[in-house]
C-alpha cells in the first residue's frame, strides 16, 4: 500500500478527473475574462492574489514540521482516499466526462 501512496496523490487524481478539470478550466476562463473586461476588478483581484500567495507561502512554511511528523498517518489517509476514489469512479461513470457532457 505505501508504494501506491508514493505514486498516487488523491488530490492530484481528483484534479485530473475530466469533470473537475473542465470545471476548473471554465472558472479560470471566466475569472480571466472578468478581469480583462473590468480594470477595477482586475486591480482588486491582483492585490488579493498577491496576498493569498504570501499567506500560502507562510502557511506552508509554518506547517512543514507538523506535516513531517504526520507523514505516516497522511500516507494511510491518502491510500484510503485513493481507494474511495477508485470506488466512486467505478460507481459514477459521469466523473470521466467533462461538465458539458
Amino acid at each position: 500500500p505505501l508504494a501506491r501512496v508514493a505514486q498516487e496523490n488523491v488530490l492530484q487524481r481528483v484534479l485530473q478527473l475530466p469533470v473537475v478539470s473542465s470545471t476548473c478550466e471554465s472558472l479560470q476562463r471566466s475569472y480571466a475574462s472578468t478581469k480583462e473586461a473590468h480594470p477595477l476588478v482586475a486591480s482588486v483581484c491582483d492585490v488579493y492574489e498577491r496576498g493569498v500567495q504570501g499567506a500560502g507561502a507562510l502557511a506552508a512554511w509554518s506547517v512543514e514540521p507538523v506535516v513531517r511528523r504526520l507523514e505516516p498517518q497522511l500516507a494511510v489517509a491518502n491510500d484510503l482516499a485513493c481507494r474511495g476514489l477508485d470506488h466512486l469512479q467505478d460507481k459514477i461513470p459521469a466523473l470521466q466526462y467533462p461538465v458539458d457532457k
